[in-house]
């Protein structure tokens, strides 16, 4: 008897549909609100501290050194080998985040092994 392929249940679809859209949501939030916005720029190359600069600093770092789209392909390599949804929602937010916040190479790789990963075998219960 073959055995079944990975597939989350209506539930965990909803709660992945969920995540990516708040992932989604976000990333272009700091991207077109805080991290393009030249005047944001220049108050926080001037000295302002606050939450929006410390934001942007930390994704501005974070998109420079590709950790979106590096963090993606490793979650998406390792849900192919052992599928789960706990990988499949961390993969899924880095794809959305990375996708938007310039690493989107490595971000749609990652992608499209999340993608591979609906094709493979279930985990065995225990």
């Amino acid at each position: 008897m073959p055995r079944r392929r990975f597939r989350p249940s209506t539930g965990q679809i909803c709660w992945l549909v969920a995540v990516g859209g708040v992932a989604l949501g976000t990333g272009l939030y700091l991207r077109y609100r805080v991290i393009e916005v030249s005047a944001v720029g220049l108050a926080c190359d001037g000295g302002l501290r606050n939450w929006t600069c410390d934001f942007r600093r930390i994704a501005t770092m974070m998109f420079d050194h590709s950790v979106f789209g590096y963090v993606a392909l490793i979650v998406a390599a390792l849900n192919l080998l052992h599928p789960s949804v706990v990988l499949f929602t961390v993969g899924l937010l880095a794809c959305a985040a990375g996708v938007v916040l310039y690493n989107g190479t490595l971000a749609g790789l990652a992608l499209a092994l999340l993608i591979l990963s609906l094709a493979r075998p279930a985990p065995e219960p225990e």
